[in-house]
């Protein structure tokens, strides 16, 4: 574990594009070590579909070891479509991270960097800068494994507790509330859920409603998520910080992605109590894998992500503000017409990860 400012780092690459986006992370994280205080000793470790296929798991028990024993764990991305469990399942050892170390917090920022295009008419003007919360361990995620399937039917349950609820709520209004400290102007939380329709969720939302009690300095709202889904792609500069269900999360950050430019550029993490996973939010994508064309992008951003929760946890300014170093420099990269292949441009992986670098 950490001792002062140094940091041990579990690295996971995964499959396909995962390790080619995790180099550049890592160039930045030691040209960052390079020029602070901060240290980290990284450890490379196998998880994925390409795991699974040599060895029958999808992570080896030394992996989760590692994980358990690390200050933060990096991970590419992991999957294939060719490779499923007996059941044609996908192979995700990102999901079950989550649930071994209790990860219940799904942070997902979409933040429009400037010379970045957004199929949202005015976000160049307006910009847009929200956070999706996304409960990351139960909702209908809980059911991962265990529906039933009949000849006529099949079941899933979801599942929200109090606990859990409970927890992923103070988190939630920490968050806005630290983003406020940081200069978010009229920002605030927002509980989105189908409160209208299945008790479940009016249950979530009565805790959202307690625990805004507990926080009065933290403006609110509740919206059902067809509403929400509308007024995202119609006013998205208007939402700060959002928190949901699981299924919710999974699907409204995908949509958040896409206003920011795509999952190439749109980092994520998952944290609980003790542990943290940071990760880009896209996939494998083998048609491109080996090619260069990969956006590094939002890996770049997790790593900054998991500096941030680092300095947070640890009480350590400076890798703070090595967070924000990382941020400026992908912004300056952008700004200096880097134009990844994911939206018409021909910068690949080593182009963007050479700017980043340079703007550092």
């Amino acid at each position: 574990m950490s001792a002062n400012n140094a940091f041990h780092i579990a690295v996971l690459g995964g499959d396909g594009i995962g390790p080619e986006v995790m180099a550049p992370a890592l160039e930045v994280l030691r040209k960052i070590e390079a020029s602070t205080g901060l240290s980290f000793r990284f450890t490379e470790a196998p998880a994925g579909a390409n795991n699974y296929k040599e060895t029958g798991k999808s992570m080896p028990d030394s992996t989760v070891r590692l994980c358990e024993e690390a200050d933060a764990i990096l991970l590419g991305a992991c999957g294939l479509p060719s490779v499923r469990y007996p059941d044609n399942t996908e192979i995700m050892p990102q999901v079950e991270l989550r649930f071994h170390f209790d990860l219940y917090a799904g942070v997902r920022p979409a933040r429009l960097i400037p010379g970045v295009p957004s199929p949202i008419v005015g976000a160049d003007q307006k910009g847009i800068d929200l956070v999706v919360i996304r409960e990351s361990t139960e909702g209908l995620f809980a059911s991962m494994g265990k529906g039933v399937v009949t000849e006529s039917e099949a079941r899933e349950t979801l599942v929200i507790t109090r606990r859990t609820s409970e927890r992923l709520f103070e988190f939630s209004f920490r968050l806005a509330e630290r983003r406020k400290a940081r200069g978010r102007v009229g920002g605030g939380l927002t509980c989105v859920d189908k409160a209208n329709v299945f008790k479940a969720f009016a249950f979530f939302r009565d805790m959202f409603d307690d625990a805004a009690k507990r926080h009065p300095d933290v403006k609110t709202d509740r919206l059902y998520v067809d509403a929400c889904s509308a007024l995202l792609v119609k006013r998205p500069w208007d939402f700060d910080v959002m928190v949901m269900e699981n299924m919710f999360g999974d699907i409204l950050s995908d949509l958040t992605a896409g206003l920011i430019g795509g999952m190439g550029m749109a980092p994520s993490a998952d944290i609980g109590d003790r542990h943290a996973v940071f990760q880009p939010c896209h996939g494998t994508a083998p048609d491109i894998m080996g090619q260069g064309k990969a956006n590094p992008t939002a890996m770049i951003l997790s790593a900054a992500m998991m500096l941030d929760w680092l300095a947070d946890k640890h009480g350590i300014e400076s890798a703070t503000e090595a967070a924000e170093r990382i941020e400026r420099a992908v912004d300056k990269a952008y700004a200096g017409g880097i134009r990844p292949m994911e939206f018409g441009g021909s910068n690949g992986t080593a182009d963007v990860a050479k700017a980043v670098l340079a703007a550092l």
